[in-house]
């Protein structure tokens, strides 16, 4: 390569170089190792100043001569040949990777200038390491990686390799940790340290190699590959993760209740005892709740000794129930504005509990309300009915401390029976609830509720019933109004009927209307509602509307369906019982019978003639004069 011929930059390599292979098919590294290439960096009479661009060492002068045997090579990339700039070529690079690949360039800027002076590059790299608190080695590198390729690319921090096979101690401590840590026996790090020992590091007989883990060893193996996620659901299950452990991220409620319509329905038995009018100790009663998602408001509520769909039913009546007169009927005077609700939510929240799979709520999707049906044991997405029972039960118990309170230590051994407590009537204690749930909703204070800037203005106190009256008032508040009526009918439990000749038969009786006497004679099938505590009347749901048919046998009026089912099979009991003595007669019957035949003995075959004077004479021969007997007995 003659004087003339080099360039900047040029990149220059050895004529007929090859790389030798090794046994062990190591063939790119000892070719890197044979391989001579270089990059000119200036051209000063008979000197060539190289950098070595597998080595990436710093740049050297040598003779010209010395690179008689190299030939140019094209770089595989051209990095500007298109004119593109720094911050195209770049652009594939995150931010974070493009602010270090600027600063590394930013401290070698100043030296690429004097490159070719190796006294004044050896004090400009130092005084960069200084000025930039690295060391002069780590600019050495960066300056040699940039002269090498002239890219700036090269300085991009280089990806390292985490990922190595695990030694054998390795496997043996996840084999452990996947088999006594991950477990729901919730076994401690130093149990489990010691199940490994002795699963992996004993000999038949039990007794411990020489050699063996520490137990730091595998804490800090522990430490190091442990996920979280995976120990609290493994070790204390998927439900309790959800409620109590998983990240709690995003809008909560208000994701899907913006606005007042969102109902979340569920009920708890309360920590309390309660006796009757005769001072008896009847039990805890039930509280089921509607509570508004939004607000936080209680809509409305059923205080019961039963659950289920009764409570559902009475619950969804309590909430289109003026609460102004509602609690008047207890001797409670609120405003409207305390209380202002009375129509259904557009929307119902509810777990999986068996009371609302089933489908007499469903029948609620009658009148426009959606049903939301959350995966069981999600307490977490109900959030404000669940905190709306922990508030109420924490505003009656500290009051009535010794009045049947049930305390959280009532299942222990030995402890006091808080039932011997128990002195309020349940007309007493609903006052107390209807007290603490007006306190609820208009004194109880939300610190974190998501404010607009709207209601900031307008200065909503921070109470649920203040939110509500606010949020009623706003674009798309979801409420629906429903009389008592069709929301009773609504709510029945529903069962196929069937026409006959006899009415329209229910539940094995049978019920009129006057205006279907045709459809008596059709024999078909239809829909109906019934009132399961008073079997007087049933309706049948035809085109959306309910027309009544009253029962038609008597016996049955004024029962419920269980006395009804009660009666009809206490009388298949007693048909049952005596199944046994009408066979035994029809045998006795049939025996009789056939003894007068016999009796009767062998006869002539009768003769057809005269049978109209044979009739006759009979009938005179054994006509009686019953006036002769009352004549003789006077």
């Amino acid at each position: 390569m003659n004087r003339d011929g080099l360039k900047k930059n040029m990149l220059l390599k050895k004529k007929n170089e090859k790389g030798n292979v090794s046994g062990n098919g190591d063939c790119e590294r000892k070719e890197n190792e044979s391989t001579h290439i270089f990059r000119v960096l200036a051209v000063e009479a008979e000197q060539v100043l190289v950098i070595d661009c597998i080595k990436k060492t710093m740049p050297v002068w040598i003779e010209l001569g010395k690179l008689n045997d190299f030939v140019e090579e094209k770089e595989m990339q051209e990095s500007n040949q298109s004119g593109e700039t720094d911050i195209d070529i770049l652009e594939e690079y995150s931010p974070d990777i493009k602010k270090i690949i600027y600063q590394r360039y930013n401290i070698i800027s100043t030296i690429l200038p004097f490159v070719s002076d190796e006294a004044m590059r050896s004090g400009l790299i130092a005084k960069m390491a200084e000025e930039h608190g690295i060391s002069k080695q780590s600019v050495r590198k960066y300056l040699c990686e940039y002269l090498a390729s002239q890219d700036i690319r090269s300085l991009a921090p280089q990806e390292r390799n985490t990922q190595r096979a695990l030694t054998r101690d390795e496997k043996n401590m996840r084999k452990a940790l996947n088999k006594y840590y991950y477990t729901t026996k919730k076994r401690t790090l130093k149990n489990v340290y010691t199940l490994m020992l002795k699963d992996s590091y004993c000999d038949t007989d039990g007794k411990l190699f020489l050699v063996y883990p520490s137990f730091y060893q595998f804490r800090y193996f522990f430490r190091k590959y442990n996920k979280k996620q995976t120990e609290y659901i493994s070790r204390n299950g998927l439900s309790y993760y959800q409620r109590n452990q998983r990240p709690l991220v995003g809008d909560g409620v208000q994701a899907f209740a913006p606005c007042v319509g969102v109902g979340m329905l569920d009920a708890t038995t309360l920590d309390i005892y309660l006796i009757n009018e005769a001072g008896g100790i009847v039990g805890r009663p039930i509280l089921t709740a509607c509570v508004d998602a939004y607000s936080g408001l209680c809509c409305g509520y059923s205080l019961s000794w039963e659950g289920g769909t009764y409570s559902l039913r009475n619950l969804m009546l309590n909430v289109i129930t003026d609460k102004v007169e509602h609690c008047r009927s207890f001797g409670i005077e609120i405003n409207r504005q305390d209380w202002n609700c009375n129509k259904l939510s557009g929307k119902f929240v509810t777990d999986m509990g068996s009371e609302y799979k089933g489908t007499v709520f469903e029948q609620i999707t009658d009148l426009g309300v959606q049903i939301i049906n959350l995966p069981s044991y999600r307490p977490e997405l109900k959030s404000k009915v669940e905190k709306f029972f922990d508030c109420i039960q924490g505003y009656y118990k500290n009051q009535l401390k010794g009045k049947g309170v049930v305390e959280p230590d009532f299942q222990e051994r030995g402890v006091h029976d808080y039932r011997k407590d128990a002195c309020l009537t349940m007309a007493e204690f609903e006052k107390i609830i209807i007290h603490c749930i007006i306190f609820y909703n208009t004194k109880r204070v939300l610190e974190n509720f998501p404010y607009t800037e709207d209601m900031l203005k307008k200065e909503i106190a921070p109470y649920a019933n203040e939110i509500w009256n606010y949020g009623c008032r706003q674009d798309g508040c979801n409420l629906i109004t429903i009389d008592r009526e069709q929301l009773i009918l609504t709510l029945l439990p529903r069962v196929t009927g069937k026409f006959t000749r006899f009415g329209l038969s229910v539940n094995g009786m049978h019920y009129h209307n006057i205006n279907y006497r045709e459809q008596y004679l059709n024999g078909k099938e239809c829909l109906v509602a019934y009132n399961p505590d008073n079997v007087c009347q049933i309706w049948l749901i035809e085109n959306g509307a309910y027309i009544s048919f009253d029962l038609v046998e008597s016996r049955f009026r004024e029962k419920d369906l269980t006395g009804v089912q009660a009666m009809k099979q206490w009388q298949r009991d007693l048909v049952r019982q005596e199944t046994g003595s009408r066979i035994q007669a029809e045998i006795d019957l049939a025996r009789h019978i056939n003894v007068i035949a016999r009796a009767s003995g062998e006869q002539t075959k009768p003769s057809v003639k005269n049978i109209r004077a044979n009739r006759e004479k009979e009938q005179k021969r054994l006509h009686k004069d019953f006036g002769k007997d009352v004549a003789i007995n006077a």
